[in-house]
């Protein structure tokens, strides 16, 4: 079952999708708007509207990111039109407006430049196929293990171990140690 699917019964699972994509929406649209305020104000509406909207979500039409980011998009043609962040969806939610400070500007740009060269297919480029298209379809699709192994057409136990292997194979790559 998608992640964003669970939120409406297990409120938990929205801080989990959020800390899982923050960084990917975050680093989108500093891409676009080449200003760390604006995409942290745009990040922060995105989410509060996925937050607000999570009942919506339909997991037929595609994965939660796919969702995250066509509001995503959207938020920033609206800005653009605007000429500023629409915050509706924060001050529905009670959320305060939090001034950024030097140091909280420096944190997103920090964050985009890790996630910069962190792009998934090509994280995975070195894998085995049988462990690539694993970790894709549990991490980045963020399907379930069973659901992975029928379209595999194999058992979830040789899923998980494809994901775990390639999931290790990759921590090695980022950390120096791979051969």
């Amino acid at each position: 079952m998608e992640l964003l699917a669970v939120t409406t019964v297990e409120p938990e699972a929205f801080g989990v999708f959020y800390r899982r994509h923050v960084r990917a929406v975050l680093g989108y649209l500093m891409a676009r708007t080449r200003r760390p305020e604006l995409a942290a104000d745009l990040c922060a509406e995105v989410f509060a509207s996925a937050l607000e909207r999570r009942a919506q979500f339909d997991a037929g039409r595609g994965p939660g990111r796919a969702w995250l980011f066509s509001m995503a998009n959207s938020r920033l043609a609206d800005a653009a039109r605007r000429g500023r962040v629409e915050d509706a969806a924060r001050q529905r939610l009670g959320m305060p407006v939090r001034e950024l400070t030097d140091r909280d500007l420096e944190r997103v740009e920090e964050l985009i430049d890790l996630s910069r060269g962190l792009n998934a297919g090509e994280l995975v480029a070195d894998l085995p196929a049988d462990q690539r298209e694993a970790v894709l379809a549990r991490v980045v699709d963020e399907r379930e293990y069973a659901e992975i192994a029928r379209d595999l057409q194999t058992s979830e136990a040789v899923v998980r171990q494809r994901v775990s292997r390639g999931l290790s194979g990759l921590r090695a790559r980022l950390l120096g140690n791979a051969p």
